[in-house]
């Protein structure tokens, strides 16, 4: 499907790119990596005193090496090694993710593609959703439900992350364990911001496993789409190419 603007006045403010830029591809991928590696430990270290005593992780999804060699090694059954892991992954999460923003900011990719999002437009994507009827011919525009989804996992994370520095320094940062209730309040601020997140991957990857041609964009890039570079084309991209067209 072919959608340039032939009436566009100057050519020289348009420039093709692809969808998923390398840069974006690569820190969406580290951010992946990141947030299993961060919940896998995080359940080592929560099951070692949960915060909800009825709930627990099984060990196969957990990490922070094995039970019986941490055990030999310094007495637990993995909570030193998780806890390593869980710090590693925290600074990656946290040295991708402002770069993430950084990129999603200073290019206007946020502005264009998360914003705005309008309730009517959430209410009827809804409803389409529970009639089977959405449509995801063109993945080169997100619908309200996704940018809604894909707004609120940033803003989870940016709590997350403040919950998590909380627990780490409950000193340091007393400000923040007082605004989240004390320091059970933090437990549980950061235990369900972990629910939200790990319901957002599921979802986000059951989409991604109905529309397979979104996984292959994130690692090829996408179509190829024109965007304008002048602050008069609000109108944002226009796609130009199916995807799979080659580099």
């Amino acid at each position: 499907m072919v959608m340039e603007n032939r009436n566009e006045p100057n050519e020289a403010r348009m420039r093709a790119r692809r969808l998923h830029p390398l840069p974006l591809r690569l820190m969406h991928w580290l951010n992946a990596l990141a947030m299993l590696m961060l919940i896998g430990s995080g359940w080592t270290i929560y099951n070692a005193q949960p915060v909800v005593p009825a709930i627990r992780f099984p060990e196969w999804l957990t990490m922070g090496g094995d039970p019986e060699i941490s055990f030999r090694l310094n007495g637990d059954g993995g909570y030193g090694g998780a806890l390593q892991w869980h710090f590693a992954a925290m600074w990656l999460l946290v040295l991708n993710g402002l770069a993430y923003l950084g990129y999603g900011i200073a290019t206007g990719r946020f502005r264009r593609k998360f914003f705005p999002i309008r309730p009517a437009d959430v209410a009827a994507e809804i409803a389409k959703a529970l009639r089977f009827d959405l449509g995801h011919a063109d993945i080169t525009l997100y619908n309200a439900v996704q940018k809604l989804l894909y707004v609120g996992v940033i803003l989870v994370i940016i709590l997350q992350v403040a919950a998590g520095l909380a627990l780490w320094k409950p000193v340091q940062f007393s400000n923040l364990v007082w605004l989240m209730g004390g320091f059970q309040g933090v437990r549980m601020v950061h235990f369900l911001g972990m629910g939200a997140i790990v319901g957002f991957l599921v979802i986000h990857v059951l989409l991604a496993l109905i529309v397979p041609r979104t996984i292959a964009a994130m690692v090829t890039g996408g179509p190829r789409i024109i965007e304008k570079s002048t602050a008069a084309s609000e109108a944002g991209t226009i796609p130009v190419a199916t995807q799979g067209q080659p580099s």
